[in-house]
């Protein structure tokens, strides 16, 4: 008879406390690009950086399962960027250097993998999922032109990428769970599209992320 409680108490507990939300903060670290052409006389070189930046990610989920969750994010993340293109010829070289701000939304639905079950008080999950990303940089900052004409004002596209993330939740008190993230969301390059030569490199952008979930 024990054995029979015991076992209906599982399902029982898996059941509570299924919907949840939170919200995280942290530093956007994106990758850099760059490109160099060499035809003899006339070479050719460009790159961006970033700077890291701000990151939000607020987010509902379900616990369909005790070791499986579905969720949706809304990501936005903000950072500074440099671009540099440079010409050098016999017939005359240039350069242009560029300083603009950009912001990044996205929003994503992720599937977590927990390692340990939904009663456990530390919970660490791997996850993947899709995402649809708006990239905006709107105005530069500075502009340093001579001879090679720098990006327009507007650099902006809307993509799909994909989203990576580790993390664990750890218990605390009335259904609260303090939660950290590492996270690598994959796209195209809108970035990479305006250098003069054209980058290569997909855009990924990094995130360390913390913060707190509520169960209901």
């Amino acid at each position: 008879m024990m054995m029979l409680c015991g076992a209906a108490a599982v399902p029982a507990l898996a059941q509570e406390g299924r919907l949840y939300a939170g919200g995280l903060f942290g530093i956007s670290a994106l990758s850099a690009d760059g490109q160099s052409v060499v035809m003899p006389p006339t070479a050719e070189v460009s790159l961006y950086r970033p700077e890291n930046g701000a990151a939000l990610n607020a987010f509902v989920g379900l616990h369909v399962h005790r070791f499986f969750s579905v969720q949706a994010n809304y990501v936005g993340n903000g950072n500074d960027l440099t671009l540099l293109s440079s010409v050098a010829a016999p017939a005359g070289g240039g350069f242009s250097e560029q300083e603009r701000s950009s912001a990044q939304h996205a929003f994503v639905a992720d599937g977590l993998l927990y390692f340990r079950s939904l009663e456990s008080g530390v919970r660490p999950y791997l996850s993947t999922g899709l995402a649809v990303l708006r990239f905006s940089s709107t105005e530069a900052s500075r502009t340093l032109v001579q001879g090679l004409p720098a990006p327009a004002n507007d650099i902006s596209a809307t993509r799909v990428g994909v989203r990576v993330a580790v993390g664990i939740d750890l218990a605390m008190a009335g259904g609260w769970s303090f939660r950290y993230s590492f996270s690598e969301t994959i796209s195209s390059n809108p970035i990479s599209d305006r250098l003069m030569p054209r980058g290569e490199r997909v855009l990924m952008n990094f995130q360390n992320l913390w913060g707190v979930v509520r169960r209901f």
